[in-house]
């Protein structure tokens, strides 16, 4: 199956420097937004703390629900809504004892102000500082063996310009959707995580397509330049980088759209890294091939 019906002849490096210029301030922008913010907004499973979600027969007056925390002494814990306005999700920064009594406990507080009977605990989650903060590490390195393990394999298969050329384009859609995170106020979270390793999978398969068809160019390039070799290899797999990226985002779109509040972050990270890693794959890693190039020729010059 094919979308083009002939082969494209697309000049995508001499869009190269555009692209580079909105990646940039992309960069920039997702940069400004965490310092703003103070880095990521943890959730839960990273910053410890206790988790407890409500169900009210109808929305709930969030005034209400700040004077019970304010009686329990918890008036720094976060309120939000949680899918829908019957549905409240209640951060506390730090343990409050064994999981039953803390939702016993709001309950009961909550009940001077809203009837009992129409509020429902439907989870309680804690996790201690420690733990996060273990957990936390763990994540990060978790990405940082990927990335190490990308360019052991990448150098061993192809060449090591080639596995830095990944490793830049990688960076470049961890770092563009970190910063969709930040902007969008979204908490990074183990699940988020998981997300991110995926995105770094897709992104690598999609890059290694395109590498593999820049190295057969290359082999049989006559006197064509690099420049040259790359635009014929990126419009020779169009058709198949579209295919896939476009079925990808079907799944993805289905998931944020109807996958419900416990996955929408997972969705939502899933879907800014398919866009963000397709575009990187074609212009960030291959306009640093180009770039590695003219630098080896004026070292031998």
């Amino acid at each position: 199956m094919e979308i083009f019906k002939k082969e494209t002849h697309i000049d995508f490096m001499g869009k190269a420097r555009m692209a580079i210029m909105c990646s940039g301030l992309l960069i920039l922008a997702s940069l400004a937004s965490l310092g703003i913010q103070g880095g990521m907004k943890f959730g839960i499973d990273f910053a410890g703390g206790t988790l407890v979600q409500l169900k009210f027969e109808s929305p709930p007056n969030l005034s209400d629900i700040r004077d019970s925390l304010k009686d329990l002494g918890l008036a720094d814990s976060t309120i939000q809504e949680f899918g829908s306005p019957n549905h409240i999700l209640i951060r506390v920064e730090r343990s409050q004892g064994a999981l039953e009594e803390m939702g016993t406990t709001l309950k009961e507080a909550l009940a001077k102000r809203i009837d009992p009977d129409t509020i429902t605990v439907e989870r309680v989650e804690m996790v201690g500082p420690k733990v996060g903060k273990d957990l936390r590490e763990k994540a990060m390195l978790s990405i940082l063996y990927a990335i190490i393990g990308i360019v052991i394999y990448i150098s061993w298969r192809f060449e090591f310009q080639y596995a830095i050329a990944a490793i830049i384009a990688l960076m470049h859609d961890v770092m563009l959707t970190m910063g969709a995170f930040s902007v969008m106020d979204k908490e990074f979270t183990l699940v988020v995580v998981a997300a991110f390793l995926a995105i770094i999978g897709y992104s690598l398969n999609d890059t290694i397509v395109v590498f593999d068809r820049i190295r057969e160019n290359w082999r049989r390039r006559g006197k064509a330049s690099l420049i040259s070799v790359i635009n014929t290899s990126i419009n020779q797999t169009l058709s198949r980088t579209l295919l896939t990226s476009g079925t990808t985002l079907l799944v993805v779109v289905s998931l944020f759209v109807l996958g419900g509040e416990i996955i929408h972050d997972f969705a939502f990270a899933l879907l800014v890294g398919v866009v963000v890693g397709t575009y990187s794959s074609i212009f960030i890693a291959s306009v640093f091939l180009v770039f590695w190039e003219s630098r080896s020729k004026r070292k031998k010059a």
